[in-house]
Protein backbone atom coordinates (compact mmCIF):
# COMPACT_ATOMS: atom_id res chain seq x y z
CA UNK A 1 0.00 0.00 0.00
CA UNK A 2 2.88 2.35 0.76
CA UNK A 3 4.22 1.69 -2.73
CA UNK A 4 0.87 2.62 -4.22
CA UNK A 5 0.81 5.86 -2.23
CA UNK A 6 4.31 6.75 -3.41
CA UNK A 7 3.31 6.08 -7.01
CA UNK A 8 0.16 8.17 -6.53
CA UNK A 9 2.16 11.01 -5.00
CA UNK A 10 4.62 10.88 -7.90
CA UNK A 11 1.73 10.95 -10.36
CA UNK A 12 0.20 13.93 -8.53
CA UNK A 13 3.50 15.86 -8.61
CA UNK A 14 3.90 15.20 -12.32
CA UNK A 15 0.33 16.17 -13.09
CA UNK A 16 0.59 19.42 -11.09
CA UNK A 17 3.82 20.29 -12.96
CA UNK A 18 2.05 19.53 -16.22
CA UNK A 19 -0.82 21.73 -15.05
CA UNK A 20 1.57 24.60 -14.36
CA UNK A 21 3.09 24.28 -17.83
CA UNK A 22 -0.37 24.01 -19.37
CA UNK A 23 -1.51 27.10 -17.43
CA UNK A 24 1.56 29.06 -18.57
CA UNK A 25 0.96 28.06 -22.20
CA UNK A 26 -2.70 29.05 -21.93
CA UNK A 27 -1.81 32.44 -20.41
CA UNK A 28 0.74 33.04 -23.18
CA UNK A 29 -1.81 32.13 -25.86
CA UNK A 30 -4.40 34.51 -24.37
CA UNK A 31 -1.85 37.33 -24.11
CA UNK A 32 -0.82 36.77 -27.74
CA UNK A 33 -4.43 36.84 -28.97
CA UNK A 34 -5.13 40.01 -26.99
CA UNK A 35 -2.05 41.66 -28.44
CA UNK A 36 -2.89 40.69 -32.02
CA UNK A 37 -6.61 41.55 -32.00
CA UNK A 38 -7.11 44.27 -29.39
CA UNK A 39 -3.99 46.43 -29.31
CA UNK A 40 -4.12 48.84 -32.25
CA UNK A 41 -0.94 50.57 -33.43
CA UNK A 42 -0.88 54.35 -33.75
CA UNK A 43 -1.27 55.79 -37.22
CA UNK A 44 2.17 57.36 -36.85
CA UNK A 45 3.65 53.87 -36.44
CA UNK A 46 2.30 52.81 -39.82
CA UNK A 47 3.00 55.98 -41.79
CA UNK A 48 6.36 56.37 -43.42
CA UNK A 49 8.41 59.19 -41.97
CA UNK A 50 8.53 61.99 -44.50
CA UNK A 51 10.69 65.03 -44.30
CA UNK A 52 9.35 68.56 -44.57
CA UNK A 53 10.84 68.78 -48.06
CA UNK A 54 8.95 65.64 -49.15
CA UNK A 55 5.70 67.10 -47.84
CA UNK A 56 6.28 70.40 -49.63
CA UNK A 57 7.13 68.67 -52.89
CA UNK A 58 3.94 66.63 -52.66
CA UNK A 59 1.93 69.79 -51.98
CA UNK A 60 3.57 71.50 -54.97
CA UNK A 61 2.68 68.59 -57.24
CA UNK A 62 -0.91 68.66 -56.01
CA UNK A 63 -1.20 72.37 -56.78
CA UNK A 64 0.21 71.83 -60.27
CA UNK A 65 -2.31 69.03 -60.84
CA UNK A 66 -5.11 71.32 -59.67
CA UNK A 67 -3.97 74.03 -62.08
CA UNK A 68 -3.91 71.55 -64.95
CA UNK A 69 -7.42 70.32 -64.06
CA UNK A 70 -8.67 73.90 -63.75
CA UNK A 71 -7.40 74.74 -67.24
CA UNK A 72 -9.07 71.63 -68.65
CA UNK A 73 -12.38 72.43 -66.98
CA UNK A 74 -12.21 76.06 -68.19
CA UNK A 75 -11.60 74.90 -71.76
CA UNK A 76 -14.53 72.50 -71.51
CA UNK A 77 -16.78 75.41 -70.50
CA UNK A 78 -17.35 74.56 -66.85
CA UNK A 79 -16.09 77.94 -65.56
CA UNK A 80 -16.49 81.49 -66.75
CA UNK A 81 -13.37 83.49 -67.54
CA UNK A 82 -13.69 85.55 -64.34
CA UNK A 83 -14.04 82.46 -62.13
CA UNK A 84 -11.17 80.77 -63.94
CA UNK A 85 -8.87 83.77 -63.45
CA UNK A 86 -9.76 84.07 -59.76
CA UNK A 87 -9.13 80.38 -59.04
CA UNK A 88 -5.98 80.36 -61.18
CA UNK A 89 -4.57 83.37 -59.32
CA UNK A 90 -5.34 81.72 -55.99
CA UNK A 91 -3.60 78.49 -56.98
CA UNK A 92 -0.61 80.36 -58.42
CA UNK A 93 -0.22 82.35 -55.19
CA UNK A 94 -0.37 79.16 -53.16
CA UNK A 95 2.22 77.57 -55.47
CA UNK A 96 4.49 80.59 -55.02
CA UNK A 97 4.29 80.24 -51.23
CA UNK A 98 5.09 76.54 -51.39
CA UNK A 99 8.01 77.15 -53.75
CA UNK A 100 9.36 79.82 -51.38
CA UNK A 101 9.15 77.33 -48.51
CA UNK A 102 10.95 74.72 -50.61
CA UNK A 103 13.70 77.25 -51.26
CA UNK A 104 14.01 77.97 -47.54
CA UNK A 105 14.20 74.30 -46.64
CA UNK A 106 16.77 73.51 -49.32
CA UNK A 107 18.89 76.54 -48.39
CA UNK A 108 18.92 75.48 -44.76
CA UNK A 109 20.11 72.02 -45.80
CA UNK A 110 23.05 73.39 -47.78
CA UNK A 111 26.19 73.24 -45.73
CA UNK A 112 28.09 76.45 -45.63
CA UNK A 113 31.80 76.52 -44.98
CA UNK A 114 32.70 77.94 -41.60
CA UNK A 115 35.40 80.54 -41.39
CA UNK A 116 36.00 80.85 -45.10
CA UNK A 117 39.43 82.23 -45.89
CA UNK A 118 39.84 85.28 -48.10
CA UNK A 119 41.00 84.57 -51.61
CA UNK A 120 44.64 85.39 -52.25
CA UNK A 121 45.74 87.09 -55.47
CA UNK A 122 48.84 86.18 -57.48
CA UNK A 123 51.29 88.30 -55.36
CA UNK A 124 50.19 87.13 -51.94
CA UNK A 125 47.92 90.14 -51.42
CA UNK A 126 44.43 89.81 -50.12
Amino acid sequence: MAGVLVNLAAAFVISSADGAVLGACLALAIATLLFIFYIQPDASDLAPHRSKLDQLMERRDTIYDNLRDLRFEFRSGKYSEGDFNAMKTSLENEAALVLAEIDQVTESQVRRARGARPVETGRGQR
